[in-house]
């Protein structure tokens, strides 16, 4: 028996395709298969698996779990949660070799996907790259694994609640604080969450709906916090918290109703971490500001910008050791007290904690941020075949100008007296993705001036803007 996925489902972070055009049970029989084959084949005999709550995901479960059992692995059914309670299952449990979570995050409704996590590690690349080849040559081990069930979702939220162990209850017990589960699959674990937490919380749209009735489950688009900042507005709040559809990404609106971006995030928990942990690195991605570099150093940190992509950050954690990291899209990792895993539902508690240690109000927190001028994430189509050489020829002529200081981690990153530039290939689309920071208008307009100069030599232009 051989399987040929559809050529846009393996990707470079996770799995992902449209439910009835290019991804369905045979697809999640023939994942489990490979990712079974692999787990047996490095000595292990355990996978987690759990599931957003997007329609076609209870379908996609049972084909992942047969596929999976076919090879003699045995699977832990954690349920329908949000991706960080598979991550916890995964990392908490001794006997747990692998996990996969069924989910496609804050894609439209008919989307899904899967995120792995393969022996403690992130499993992307060339490792799904390698599911299809096995595919292709029906390099499968053949066996029977067992299945059970088994809910974690309280011992989830008990692990979570230790962020605020050793913090004044006087202090928290003032809190009031919204929150938005988006209808993703965060909801049920957000509303027993929310009741051991101390304080005054209020919730919208907790009950899993994979239609996403009220609003679009991608907190890093400003239009979808409309609602939360309605609520911190009506009620008077302290601050507020969004997630995306499956829980591993965090969005936040201060008192003010002004947005807290996943960069000025970062700024408030390495201000409070650094407390502790004078010295250490702390990672963001190059699309984050210059403040926020600027702040880990001033705080007595090692900022180090490395590359997009929740696989890549987690991945340069463990090389480093770094406590702390995180990303413009709202991913941030705790390592320092936690497992390194992207969870917005502990980030949220993260903030809380930060904000009674630091002895500020977040308000006060985001007031107190140098006010940069920077564009919002311009993405434009560009053809697959033309994204990743457009930007080495970006490079190239870069090499040879004068006055232009060029981080080349990730795509070109262009330092200049205005502030910078950001011009990168996506991974994941065929799209060019362009940033943009200054302290002035009339730097703003030089630095995108320049991209546009960038662009024309390379033959393309900062046309019709592309969607995720």
């Amino acid at each position: 028996m051989t399987y040929t996925f559809d050529s846009t489902v393996l990707r470079e972070y996770d799995i992902r395709g449209i439910i009835g055009e290019t991804l369905g049970a045979d697809d999640a029989r023939a994942i489990g298969k490979g990712f079974g084959t692999l787990i047996k084949r490095a000595g292990g005999s355990m996978v987690a698996v759990g599931y957003d709550g997007r329609v076609s995901s209870p379908m996609l479960e049972h084909a992942l779990v047969e596929g999976l059992t076919s090879t003699g692995v045995n699977v832990r059914k954690v349920g329908m949660g949000p991706t960080p309670m598979l991550y916890y299952a995964e990392a908490s449990a001794e006997d747990v070799h692998g996990g996969i979570q069924i989910t496609g995050s804050h894609n439209p409704a008919n989307y899904n996907g899967f995120k792995m996590v393969f022996m403690g590690r992130p499993f992307f690349g060339a490792d799904i790259l390698k599911l299809g080849e096995m595919a292709e040559a029906g390099d499968w081990d053949v066996g029977i694994g067992e299945v059970e069930t088994l809910d974690v979702l309280d011992d989830y939220i008990e692990r979570m609640l230790t962020a605020l162990a050793g913090i004044d209850e006087g202090a928290l017990s003032k809190l009031r604080v919204g929150w938005d589960a988006g209808n993703g699959a965060a909801g049920p674990a957000l509303e027993k969450l929310a009741a051991r937490l101390p304080g005054e919380h209020h919730l919208l749209y907790t009950e899993v709906d994979g239609n996403f009735p009220n609003h679009h489950p991608d907190p890093t688009v400003e239009a979808n916090l409309e609602d939360l900042r309605q609520l911190v507005a009506e009620k008077n709040l302290d601050f507020g918290i969004a997630f995306d559809g499956d829980g591993d990404r965090i969005g936040a609106i201060d008192g003010e109703g002004r947005v807290i971006w996943g960069d000025q995030l970062l700024m408030i928990y390495a201000e409070d971490l650094l407390k502790e942990r004078a010295g250490a690195t702390i990672i963001a991605d190059v699309k984050a500001s210059r403040a926020l570099f600027d702040s880990v150093s001033a705080n007595g940190g090692k900022p180090l910008m490395w590359k997009t992509g929740h696989s890549l950050i987690k991945s340069k954690m463990k090389e480093t050791g770094s406590p702390l990291a995180g990303e413009m899209s709202g991913h941030v990792f705790f390592a320092d007290t936690y497992y390194g895993f992207d969870d917005a539902l502990y980030a949220g508690i993260r903030l809380i904690a930060a904000a009674a240690r630091l002895g500020k109000s977040v308000t006060e927190l985001r007031g107190s941020m140098p006010d940069m001028l920077n564009t919002p994430e311009m993405r434009f189509q560009v053809d697959e075949s033309r994204k990743f050489a457009a930007i080495d020829e970006v490079k190239e002529r870069l090499a040879s100008a004068s006055g232009v200081e060029v981080n080349a981690t990730d795509g070109v990153r262009v330092n200049t007296p205005d502030g910078w530039w950001l011009l990168r290939a996506s991974n994941t689309q065929d799209v060019l993705v362009a940033r943009a920071e200054s302290d002035t208008p009339e730097g703003l307009d030089r630095l995108m001036a320049q991209i546009d100069e960038q662009l024309a030599a390379s033959g393309l232009e900062r046309g019709p803007q592309a969607g995720h």
